[in-house]
């Protein structure tokens, strides 16, 4: 399981390199390619939790933190809360507190988040499509999101 989370972040590193060669703002002259702008990005987005946690705020909208833990089922809380702070530094989701009792807190992505969301939906698509695809690692999913894995997302092309 850990080696295919490692595989997906490099492909996901990948995409993210290819759209930057592609880009006419990080191009030289010489065609060079400057990727200083993944520097701090990457060590956050190449953790185990992070794609899925941009996947299911993009799914969801907003989501409190145990609803989070429900939905990603097997986080640790000290992950999530790290992995949280994380992608609040990078300007990727938004922390909204409530001044209620007992306290509330909901997150959501930022428009960089969702931008990032829809970067990762051909890695999605593209992890549907494999023929060697397990299909019981969906057995958590809410059944709308699976019916629509399963129409949309595993068509063999």
């Amino acid at each position: 399981m850990i080696s295919k989370v490692k595989y997906l972040n490099y492909q996901v590193y990948s995409n993210i390199v290819t759209i930057l060669k592609e880009s006419d703002i990080m191009h030289n002259e010489e065609g060079q390619t400057c990727i200083c702008p993944l520097k701090g990005i990457i060590d956050i987005i190449s953790k185990k939790w992070t794609l899925l946690i941009i996947n299911a705020l993009g799914n969801h909208g907003k989501l409190r933190f145990n609803k989070l833990m429900e939905t990603l089922n097997g986080i640790s809380p000290k992950t999530l809360s790290d992995t949280l702070k994380g992608l609040q530094t990078e300007g990727l989701i938004i922390r909204e507190s409530f001044a209620e009792i007992p306290p509330r807190v909901e997150y959501s992505l930022t428009k960089d988040g969702t931008e990032l969301r829809k970067s990762i939906i051909p890695l999605l698509k593209w992890t549907a499509n494999r023929s060697s695809i397990d299909k019981e690692r969906c057995t958590n999913c809410p059944p709308q999101i699976r019916a629509h894995n399963e129409t949309n997302l595993g068509e063999q092309k």
